[in-house]
């Protein structure tokens, strides 16, 4: 790292409040990422727990940006990294609990399948869906997520999240704005978990239908390859993959990117692709995709940071 790059950094920390959990700066997001590219971020925290998190944002300076990031499943880091602090929920927002009612309550940094499979100990049917979605709760809240005729939306009884002062908000399923792939809470806030509510169900039944999903997700996508998902959104009335297929893009290349061959709405780096690699080859896709049918496709997968020259789109 050169001088002037030690000392901003430096700077960076030396100007957030102090916490009990962990600051760390030009913190590696490759290998935290599904897709496994990316630059640094200029500083991670890992909070310690909830309390941190909220005082860290209580008191931290205004201009400092804030991005958070769960698995990485479902996000590209650009190659220059990212600007300010990138946050990391832990083990003390990873927790899932049955309660009364058929519900289950899961901090936002648990994993879908783990909720899933909580839902499943406790004969707690209608979850299981979250077993076909490769990410967490905060990340599910956020996109509302969804899989095999199920999302966030049909199940949330209520959400909490936390805004860049440090407010607390529990928000009801209409107050999240939940449409396609999307909540209308603004941005910057972080969720922290939710209440999600199932129904009385056979446990065997249950992990029956589990297995369904996972069976159905290992022989139509790309799942043990680097890939961070599904890239695009559905446009109405459209099967994105279709409309890929049909723009000639299945198995196209870009550097060490390519469309998947098993199912072309999977971008995957075979093994030295580059954040930009993937992210021209999606630009590409939507452009023909464009051409040859007239529909924009949307990303799905989230794109974040900065690009090597700097820029961010």
């Amino acid at each position: 790292m050169m001088a002037a790059e030690q000392l901003r950094h430096d700077d960076l920390i030396a100007r957030l409040p102090a916490v009990r959990g962990r600051l760390s700066a030009q913190a590696g997001l490759a290998d935290i990422t599904w897709f496994r590219v990316g630059g640094p971020a200029d500083v991670m925290f890992r909070p310690a727990d909830r309390d941190d998190l909220i005082a860290f944002l209580k008191n931290k300076p205004a201009d400092v940006a804030v991005t958070v990031l769960g698995v990485g499943s479902n996000t590209l880091v650009r190659d220059g990294g990212v600007d300010g602090v990138v946050i990391r929920l832990g083990r003390d927002f990873a927790i899932v609990t049955a309660c009364d009612n058929n519900e289950i309550e899961a901090g936002a940094g648990a994993l879908d399948v783990n909720v899933a499979q909580t839902a499943q100990m406790h004969g707690i049917a209608g979850l299981e869906f979250l077993r076909g979605i490769p990410g967490t709760v905060g990340g599910g809240l956020r996109m509302n997520a969804g899989a095999y005729g199920t999302e966030f939306k049909d199940v949330l009884v209520w959400a909490e999240a936390v805004d860049v002062q440090g407010n607390l908000h529990r928000l009801s399923p209409a107050e999240m704005k939940f449409g396609y792939r999307h909540c209308g809470v603004p941005e910057d806030w972080i969720f922290l978990g939710c209440r999600l509510k199932g129904r009385p169900g056979d446990k065997t039944d249950i992990q029956a239908r589990m297995d369904e999903i996972q069976a159905a997700r290992e022989g139509s996508q790309p799942i043990r390859s680097r890939t961070g998902g599904s890239t695009f959104a559905n446009p109405e009335g459209h099967k994105a993959w279709q409309l890929i297929d049909a723009a000639g893009c299945r198995g196209l290349v870009v550097g060490d990117a390519q469309v998947s061959e098993q199912h072309c709405n999977f971008l995957i780096n075979r093994g030295n692709a580059t954040a930009t690699d993937l992210e021209t080859l999606g630009e590409t896709v939507r452009r023909r995709v464009k051409e040859t049918s007239g529909v924009d496709l949307r990303w799905e997968i989230k794109r974040i940071g900065r690009q090597k020259d700097g820029g961010h789109e």
